[in-house]
Parts: structure tokens; sequence; C-alpha cells
């Protein structure tokens, strides 16, 4: 009788194990589906990246081909560590960023990125695939996005627009990666592009026109109301007085420290400019698109080289390049490139 009694009891166990396991499985396939409901882009996704995401791949890479890579993306983040740990040292500032510090950090939720873009730095070809990226099939080919529609502020979330917990999840599990480029190359880049080309009237209203009427003597009335003959000597003027670093600097030629934060934000990838192609599609590689997303080729042959640079400064006085190194001095070391042989610094 006691056993059967204790046998009964073991089948009435070894039932509701089997009840709660199907139970449970019933409820597992109920949410799946209801997941699947909200968004259709779950499995395509899943399948593309399988079960690691572009974080997981890149610090720890399962493709062989991969792995030289994530070595040389170790050495530029420990770069940046060291420098914000210099700096840090000597410096009495501290802040904490805010919100409005974010704007520049685009959003992509399907793939778990962040992308902090810096202009002069290959920035509209890397919005138009932030675009492709997440436009959930709406775009295919990176270039067939006209570069103005790639500029329209609601065409990509950024971060700024999140609550303060879903900025910080974001930062903590999304990949973050920016792209830099030589501190003083970028700067006559976005002077040429600015200040030399006509159908910018906007930037030459706007900033030409203060420029000139600040540090040209003599300056035509033609010059005062159009503001179209900006000098690069008088641009620099402009850049390293006072006056212009307490109103804050325009995005084009503000410090890629003061866009991005990199002393506060840990970024997981840190591309150059100088290795665009290899670093962009090692990332979509990261991503798992690299096989039917390319990045945008680009016009080498217009491009501002470091001897076009050297032209350039070669003009500026030696006080007002020692005065635009300290303005950038911080995107020199943190990224790694070296003071240019053109500088005169002493």
């Amino acid at each position: 009788m006691k056993q059967t009694l204790s046998e009964l009891m073991r089948m009435s166990r070894i039932c509701r194990m089997i009840f709660a396991t199907c139970l449970g499985s019933f409820i597992l396939v109920i949410f799946y589906f209801q997941i699947m409901r909200r968004n259709p882009f779950m499995v395509e996704g899943c399948c593309r990246k399988g079960s690691r995401n572009a974080l997981q791949e890149l610090y720890n890479p399962t493709q062989t081909e991969l792995s030289g890579a994530a070595v040389l993306h170790q050495a530029r983040r420990d770069q940046v560590v060291d420098a914000c740990r210099v700096y840090s040292a000597s410096s009495r500032k501290r802040r904490v960023l805010t919100p409005g510090d974010l704007k520049h950090l685009v959003v992509d939720e399907d793939h778990e990125l962040i992308y902090c873009y810096v202009p002069k730095v290959a920035c509209t070809n890397w919005k138009r695939v932030m675009m492709v990226l997440t436009g959930r099939g709406k775009y295919s080919d990176p270039m067939e996005i006209p570069s103005n529609e790639a500029h329209v502020p609601s065409n990509l979330k950024t971060l700024n627009q999140y609550s303060i917990a879903e900025i910080n999840h974001r930062l903590k599990n999304y990949l973050k990666f920016l792209f830099v480029r030589e501190p003083f190359e970028r700067l006559v880049s976005a002077y040429r592009n600015k200040f030399t080309l006509k159908y910018n009237s906007s930037f030459h209203k706007r900033f030409g026109t203060r420029i000139i009427r600040r540090y040209r003597k003599n300056a035509t009335q033609d010059a005062l109301l159009n503001g179209a003959d900006v000098k690069f000597k008088e641009f620099i003027e402009y850049l390293v007085d006072p006056a212009t670093q307490r109103d804050g600097l325009n995005e084009h030629w503000q410090t890629v420290y003061q866009l991005c934060h990199p002393c506060h934000i840990h970024y997981d990838m840190v591309g150059k400019y100088e290795t665009l192609e290899e670093d962009a599609n090692y990332l979509l590689q990261l991503v798992g698109v690299g096989d039917s997303l390319r990045f945008p080729t680009y016009a080498k042959s217009t491009r501002t080289t470091d001897a076009m640079t050297a032209q350039f400064f070669s003009n500026i006085s030696t006080q007002q390049q020692i005065q635009l190194y300290q303005l950038y001095k911080l995107d020199f070391l943190m990224f790694n490139y070296s003071i240019p042989s053109y500088l005169r610094l002493e």
C-alpha cells in the first residue's frame, strides 16, 4: 500500500512538471508571436546576425579575418583612454553630460548602433548608410539618397531624443563608433567647403560677414554685405579669438572632443578618415550586413591633403599656429595624430 501511494505521488509530480513545461512553452510561443506582430523585422535581423550582436563580435571575434582588426581597434581605444586620463589629471574642469550634449549621436535600434557624426569626416555618406540601416527596406543603395536628404534631422533619430534611462541603456549596450580625421586637414577642408564655394551663401552671410567685419581693415561694402571672400588667415584669426571660443564653435570646425565627448562616452570603435573604406566596411561586417552593404567610395581627387594643408598654413603666424594647436591639441593626442611637420611651435 505504501509503495503504491509513493508511486502515485511520484507520478503526480511528473505530471505537474510536464504540465508546467508545456504551459511555459505555450506562453513563450504566444510571447514570440506578440513580439513578431510588433516587429516583423526581428527574424531577418536575428538570422542575419545570429545570436551575437556587433558589440560581441567586436570584442570577441568569431571570424578569423576580423581578429587583426580587433587588435588595431583595441589600440585606438587605449589611446583615447590614456589621453583622457592625462587630460583629466591636469584639468580642474569636471562636467556631467546632459541630453543636449548628445545631439550628434545617431541611433540605429535594429542593429544596436550609435554613431557620433563629425562634419568633414565623411559624415554625409555615414548618414546615408545609417538611413539604409534604419530604413527597414526603404533604401538599399546609400548613394541613391541625395546629400541634402541625409542632413534632414527627422530622417535619423539622435540620442538626445530619449529619456535618461533609455540613454543610459543604449550607451551601455549598443556599439558606439565615430570617425576622425587629422585635425588641421579637417579644418582646411571645412574652410574650403564653407568659404570658397559660391553655393554656400548661407555660411558666407552667417559667418563670413562677421569675420570680415572683425578682422579685415578697409573692407569693401560688398564684402561686408555678402561675406563671400573670407581669407584663410582671417578664418584662423576668428577661430583663435577668445570671443569666438566663448560663443562656441560651429560644428564644422568644432573639436571632436566637444562634439562626441570621448572622455565621457566610451567609444567601442574609432574609425579614421585615412583608412575610411577599410574601417567602415569592417564595421558593416561586424553588424552582419557586409555582404549586402558597402560604404560609398569618395572622390580622392578633390579631398584636402597634407600638402594642401601645409600650403594653407604657410601664411599663418607662429603665434596663431601655437594657439590653433592648443585649441585642437586633445584631438591630436586622443586619436594619435602627430604634430604636422609644417607647424612652427617655437
